[in-house]
């Protein structure tokens, strides 16, 4: 598939790199040749040249930001800062500066401030406390020869020039080296031992790394730090020099932990952490007062439960599993498109990220961590079930990040104090997260409803030690074909989910590697900061640290507004891809088929749709058009081509394919709920005041907002509903005439083609009006007090699922006891039910006005077969 603008792709390639072009020479005026004219044209030392040359075909760079030249745009001199010494290092800077059109490190600038020959410096790692300690002897002119220069020295001399020459303005500007951190091209599993990480190497080490992963180098420019501003604070000289060595230092820090990950303590460290903390050892000494038991027996139950939820993170495995997934993502997938990271990595900095995609396979977090990884993010920790614990499994998923939960705490607060803390842990240590908030794989391709555990866990554990910001990631994954389908399948027709085991794992992977699943799409949506949402719900926080225990009020509405933002922004960075555009087209016909013509018109009619108000800006749709959709679609054998004379015919093969394509379609349902409304207003009604059509819309829309999460308010959809009226009147599916009360809109007469897209595009929301249907002819046929919410969820299931046995088949989730969980509990909230004394349902005649209306949107046949399935309650 062609990749779009503002994307990442990947092909999953096991080819070799082809060498960077050289960077075009700097023409004159340009504004490289007009700040560093006297460096760059001066000659590079002779051992600069002789080992570069030495080194140049084992290392290939890559190097951040695309344009270094706007890191520092002006015309002012440049020193750079390393991390650490060493000449592979300095030889690698050189050569990035040289590649990107910057001025040589290696040649000094005038007067050489820096003292060196050179103009760069480096943060050494290996005597920290020295270089420390010698900065401030150069600053009290207590030099001792001894030392020899340091990057403390050459700090010091620098303030000291700009303190001597006021008309001195050097730019220092940090770079970041990494051997081995982006391995898209890696021959062998040995290499990944000498990958980057926090250890402190030797020569030989780094000689090997070069080997190894040179091929697979990260160069990172950041923005300068402007040493006439600091010069001109006027501190003392040490403190200065000490102050500009902190910044510096945490500024590497952050970038390293940006790109390789934090520096990790070990599982039993962390988890000794966890045991020592004093919520935990408070719950530890309550289980014993509770068991009767020692307090080293309930000392031990906990360090159980902590081994036991505990990720084992090794940069190592996790290095070995890109290499080892990489041919199984090209055997089966058909690439891996990626939009909207660079805006991830513009706000990653300083943050703790706490990523929350949507979950609709085990192949999501697989997913996310291997791309995150290969573009030089490190891969977060995951919150996995405890299902997933298997023998070997479990231990590589918990090398790979994953830390294990059970499903319910319920009746343990021991284990729920242990888990708190740990997730309290990884919070406080900077380590980015990942966890699902719909709690399981989505079985209908909707999002399914939020569980604010972990999002509670996660708001807790910031407001108990408020330092690092949180910002949550929402991430949204787009399939074209999954692998549990079938068995998603056999769990919506009422079939128990089969436990995970070793057989099975193992017995499904021939299967998997012959398939082919077509391509996958990860969207990063718009980021959530924390701090933002507590602003508007926390008014009275003041920032300070809140003890565990404590609850304030506005806690329980923070983590419900947070949660459904994020799903919100989870459904505002979609992706429509070709098989959820066939889908949409396909099921809305009595058969599943479509003539060709038909079909490729239909698709052009919602590529079209989609492009004239786009949901939101972080939404992608395929570029192909509608014949190349078709032809992809054939391909990975989700629809068939039946050849007949007067045109060929498309269709679903058989109904269980028509099933598993009702999910694709739910991918993106929310993004054609205001055309679907509008196409249904005229399903049953050749004529409707537009008036009418807005206003019944408005009434509605608090239902499908809760429902799809959508993101306007009910005026908001109101304008939007507008909108999308003028564009079908100029599409020619309505027409618009006037009338005593106003504008009237109509549609064509009998079976147009007008007439058949507005039927296929209001099809998807049909089956939701319906649903929303029974359960109002459940509430008034049984009368007010007489059902409780939990006895109108149970008859609106059985309801739906006669209507579906009795008459045309319906989508799995038609008869979804969630979908009428959340109706009910939107009915309360507005009011239009509420409970008696005995949680039995009352209501009053804004009911049946509500009814009333809805029936301007169901023909009279379905009205009379949903009041005829709807059933009594039957007193026990």
């Amino acid at each position: 598939m062609r990749p779009m603008p503002d994307q990442t792709q990947f092909t999953f390639s096991d080819g070799g790199s082809q060498p960077s072009a050289p960077p075009p020479s700097p023409k004159p005026g340009d504004e490289v040749t007009v700040r560093a004219a006297s460096r760059l044209g001066r000659k590079r030392p002779l051992w600069a040249k002789i080992f570069g040359r030495l080194m140049a075909p084992w290392v290939e760079l890559k190097i951040e930001p695309d344009d270094v030249l706007s890191v520092s745009p002006d015309h002012r001199p440049i020193v750079y800062v390393l991390e650490d010494y060493g000449m592979s290092n300095a030889l690698i800077l050189e050569r990035a500066a040289r590649e990107s059109g910057m001025p040589s490190p290696l040649v000094p600038l005038p007067h050489d401030p820096v003292g060196r020959k050179r103009a760069y410096l480096a943060l050494s790692r290996r005597n920290i406390g020295g270089t420390l300690e010698r900065a401030m002897e150069i600053a009290t002119g207590n030099e001792h020869p001894k030392h020899g220069k340091n990057r403390s020295e050459s700090l010091a001399r620098l303030i000291a020039a700009h303190r001597a020459d006021p008309t001195l303005d050097v730019l220092l500007v940090p770079v970041s080296i990494y051997v081995g951190r982006a391995p898209e091209k890696q021959k062998g599993w040995f290499s990944v031992l000498f990958s980057e990480n926090w250890q402190l190497v030797g020569r030989f080490r780094r000689f090997l790394s070069l080997l190894l992963n040179g091929r697979d180098t990260l160069v990172r420019f950041s923005p300068p730090i402007e040493l006439r501003t600091i010069a001109d604070e006027g501190l003392p000289e040490a403190q200065t020099v000490r102050k500009l060595s902190r910044v510096l230092r945490t500024h590497f820090n952050r970038v390293r932990a940006a790109v390789v990950g934090p520096d990790l303590s070990t599982r039993r460290l962390l988890i000794d952490n966890v045991l020592s903390a004093p919520d935990v050892r408070s719950a530890i000494e309550d289980q014993a007062r509770r068991d009767g038991s020692k307090v080293g027996e309930a000392w031990k139950k906990a360090h159980a439960y902590a081994w036991e939820i505990a990720s084992d993170y090794s940069h190592t495995v996790v290095r070995s599993a890109s290499l080892i997934l990489q041919p199984v993502w090209s055997r089966i997938y058909r690439g891996l498109l990626v939009h909207h990271l660079e805006k991830l990595k513009a706000v990653a900095p300083g943050n703790e990220i706490i990523y929350v995609p949507c979950h609709r396979s085990h192949m999501d977090y697989l997913l996310i961590s291997y791309l995150l990884f290969r573009e030089g993010i490190v891969p977060p920790h995951i919150a996995a079930g405890i299902n997933l614990n298997l023998p070997v499994v479990g231990t590589i998923l918990r090398k790979g990040g994953a830390f294990f939960i059970r499903r319910s705490f319920r009746g343990n607060a021991l284990y729920s104090d242990v888990f708190n803390e740990y997730v309290a842990q990884l919070v406080a240590g900077g380590y980015p997260i990942e966890y699902f908030i719909e709690g399981g794989r989505s079985r209908t391709g909707r999002l399914l409803q939020p569980k604010g555990g972990m999002i509670s866990m996660t708001v807790r554990a910031y407001l108990r030690a408020p330092v690092r910001p949180v910002l949550f990631q929402p991430v949204y994954i787009g399939y074209e074909k999954l692998m549990e389908g079938n068995s998603y399948k056999d769990e919506l027709s009422g079939k128990s989910k089969q436990k995970e085991s070793i057989f099975g794992l193992i017995s499904g992977i021939p299967k998997v590697l012959r398939s082919n699943y077509g391509q996958v799409v990860v969207n990063f949506g718009e980021p959530i900061r924390l701090n933002d949402v507590l602003a508007e719900h926390a008014k009275d926080w003041d920032g300070k640290p809140v003890a565990e225990s404590d609850r304030p009020d506005w806690l329980s509405t923070t983590i419900a507004e947070l949660s459904n933002q994020v799903m919100i922004n989870i459904n505002r960075a979609a992706d429509v891809n070709p098989i959820n555009l066939l889908a949409l087209a396909l099921l809305s016909t009595p058969k599943n088929s479509m003539s060709e013509t038909d079909l490729i018109d239909q698709i052009r009619l919602s590529q079209r749709l989609l492009q004239e108000l786009p949901y939101s800006d972080r939404i992608t749709v395929t570029p192909h058009t509608p014949e190349q959709i078709i032809a992809h679609g054939e391909e990975i054998n989700v629809i068939v081509r039946v050849k007949h004379p007067l045109g060929d015919v498309l269709r679903i093969e058989d109904a269980d394919k028509a099933i598993q394509l009702t999910y694709f379609r739910n991918n993106v349902l929310h993004l054609f709920t205001t055309v679907a409304w509008i196409a249904s207003c005229f399903h049953h009604n050749r004529r409707l005041a537009r008036a009418t059509a807005v206003r019944l819309g408005k009434s509605m829309y608090p239902f499908l907002q809760q429902e799809l999460f959508l993101p306007w308010t009910d005026e908001e959809f109101g304008e939007r509903l507008e909108r999308f009226l003028e564009v079908f009147i100029r599409e020619g599916l309505l027409e618009q005439g006037e009338s005593e009360n106003g504008p009237v809109l109509y549609r064509g007469v009998g079976e147009s083609d007008e007439v058949f897209r507005l039927r296929a595009l209001g099809h998807p929301l049909q089956q939701a009006f319906e649903r929303y249907y029974i359960a109002i002819s459940i509430l008034a046929k049984n009368g007010p007090g007489t059902l409780t919410a939990t006895q109108l969820e149970s008859l609106c299931h059985l309801a739906a699922q006669r209507l579906s046995l009795l008459y045309s088949p319906a989508a799995p989730e038609f008869f979804d006891k969630s979908l009428f969980r959340g109706f009910i509990q939107k009915l309360r909230e507005m009011r239009l039910v509420w409970p008696d004394d005995q949680s039995r349902l009352l209501f009053d005649d804004r009911l049946k006005t509500w009814a009333k209306d809805a029936k301007v949107i169901l023909g009279r046949e379905m009205r009379h077969a949903l009041e005829k399935v709807s059933p009594e309650h039957v007193a026990e």
